[in-house]
């Protein structure tokens, strides 16, 4: 297997996007997953959505947990590979593979252990609803390793410069989820309908394909996996170094879904319909998102192998490139979202007593869909340079912001639609506030870095 994309060299735009395209649309076959499952879920009723909305925070949280390894691996793979040092390469993706298995296994036995504690924080109202979310949970988390293996791989894959294989993997993965979906909640001829577990059990299947893909995909690639040794004594040294790029960027990930925990509890306050509400907007605001995240992955490799190599020059044009892409991405979403909310949420709870809830959620969300994309892609420009700390202190101070902000609004004439406001407001600080720290960043100091 070759590296797909050379982004030491040539064009950046032709590279970025060459690398980006499949990252981009693996994301959306991610959120295709999400999706899929609410279209079904929602088929059976709020209560299913909201009780798979409060098991899928603790899935949030996994992948934040994640991050740590895929990141921290990711980031060091490729500045290694930009300098042309492969062992230390492979070095450093052995050391993300053991910790990603290591981690994963230990958040999947407390998920099994601990799911009706686990659950039990929302305060969930109906005993329906909590016996289906500890069920959700219990599956989905309990079997989280696939799911953060495949993170892994494709976070390695793209640090090498190719993202085909997760794009491939992925999709075939998704296929294999919707028919899934309706025949084990619904149920058909010898097989009978689990309901939400069905939904829990399409999902799980799904990554575990989707986890056998990648090691067929790569277990002859002849520069990292096949040198990788899983069972070899774990290199204290380089998961130190992991860990320390990783870290800030895993605990901003962990602090937004532990904050999206309390915002549902809050949330809960209003009903269980409001949970379900939270939980479908959210889904179909991550078209947004988990695209920026795609392209962020792809600058973070563009902007790692060539800092790896010294060529800062092409790490700056190669952030003006991507923010140009992401900031037409950002308008089309604020504009979509705006313009037919109606339309987009009556696809998953057709519910007329819940779709006002809904339009609201999609049009006071819309507002910060540009100030989200700039967040991201610089998160992934800072990462890419082994500087995770400042997208995650930028992240993490205006994501607890959003706890007061949300109780002081929700307590006023705005009622639920303050708390959504409260995540607007936030993510569009987010966006100007590391937008102007990367640019007195790139002006003060960017001359002064070189690779080691």
């Amino acid at each position: 297997m070759k590296q797909q994309v050379n982004l030491l060299k040539g064009k950046i735009f032709p590279a970025l996007t060459a690398l980006a395209l499949p990252i981009m649309l693996t994301s959306l076959v991610q959120m295709a997953y999400n999706l899929t499952d609410m279209i079904w879920i929602g088929r059976l009723s709020a209560d299913a959505v909201a009780a798979v909305g409060a098991a899928s925070m603790f899935s949030w949280l996994s992948r934040g947990m994640g991050i740590v390894a895929r990141m921290g691996g990711q980031v060091l793979v490729a500045q290694k590979l930009g300098s042309g040092k492969e062992e230390e390469a492979v070095s450093y993706a052995q050391a993300s593979v053991q910790m990603g298995v290591f981690l994963s296994v230990v958040f999947g036995l407390i998920t099994v252990f601990f799911c009706k504690p686990l659950i039990a924080f929302f305060k969930l109202n109906s005993s329906v609803v909590i016996a289906d979310a500890e069920i959700y949970l219990a599956i989905t988390c309990g079997l989280v390793i696939f799911s953060v293996m495949n993170q892994i791989f494709t976070g390695l894959l793209t640090a090498m410069g190719n993202s085909r294989i997760s794009f491939l993997s992925n999709t075939i993965g998704m296929v294999i989820n919707i028919f899934l979906d309706p025949l084990l909640i619904f149920g058909w001829g010898p097989i009978p309908a689990m309901g939400v577990a069905g939904a829990a059990i399409a999902t799980a299947a799904s990554q575990a394909i989707v986890f056998l893909l990648f090691l067929l995909a790569v277990r002859k690639e002849p520069v990292i996996f096949s040198k990788i040794r899983l069972l070899r004594k774990p290199d204290g040294e380089k998961i130190k170094a992991i860990t320390k790029i990783g870290l800030p960027s895993s605990l901003q990930s962990m602090a937004f879904s532990a904050i999206s925990m309390i915002i549902a509890r809050v949330i809960a306050g209003w009903g269980d319909a409001a949970v379900a509400v939270q939980k479908v907007g959210s889904q179909i605001e991550s078209i947004s998102w988990m695209t920026a995240e795609g392209f962020s992955a792809a600058v973070n490799a563009f902007v790692a192998q060539n800092f790896g190599s010294g060529n800062w020059s092409r790490v700056k044009k190669g952030y003006q490139t991507s923010m140009a892409v992401v900031l037409a991405w950002g308008l089309l979403c604020t504009v979509i979202l705006f313009t037919v909310p109606e339309f987009i949420f009556r696809i998953f709870i057709p519910d007329p007593e819940i779709l006002p809830m809904g339009v609201q959620y999609l049009k006071i969300l819309s507002y910060s869909q540009l100030f989200m994309c700039i967040e991201i892609t610089t998160s992934g420009a800072f990462s890419g340079l082994g500087k995770t700390m400042p997208p995650s202190l930028i992240g993490i101070i205006f994501t607890v912001a959003r706890i007061p902000a949300a109780i002081l609004l929700m307590n006023t004439s705005l009622g639920l639609d303050g708390i959504w406001w409260s995540i607007t407001v936030s993510s569009v600080f987010k966006g100007i506030f590391l937008f102007l720290w990367f640019l007195v960043f790139m002006r003060r100091f960017g001359k002064k870095f070189s690779p080691d």
